[in-house]
């Protein structure tokens, strides 16, 4: 994605505060406004929808100890019992 120079009008006393709410983050005001700006457009979160991109899980598959159909059917019927409400 290209940059582009833009022109802004800002309080003066609004703007040294967000540059040195910047600096405190190591970051300079550029970059820090851009930042609130995809967050604020959920940009990057659009990004990863529109790409279908799925995030890797990190576990460790486990083997049960003992049969989980017992534990399944029960949370079928409180589900089932939720919705009708029983």
């Amino acid at each position: 994605m290209g940059k582009v120079r833009i022109s802004i009008y800002i309080d003066e006393e609004l703007w040294r505060e967000f540059k040195r709410y910047a600096a405190e983050r190591g970051l300079n005001a550029s970059e820090l406004l851009e930042e609130l700006i995809k967050e604020e457009l959920m940009i990057e979160l659009n990004t990863l929808i529109l790409e279908e991109t799925t995030p890797e899980l990190d576990f460790e598959p486990i083997k049960p100890r003992e049969p989980v159909s017992g534990l399944v059917r029960e949370m079928r019927d409180e589900r089932e019992n939720s919705l009708s409400g029983q």
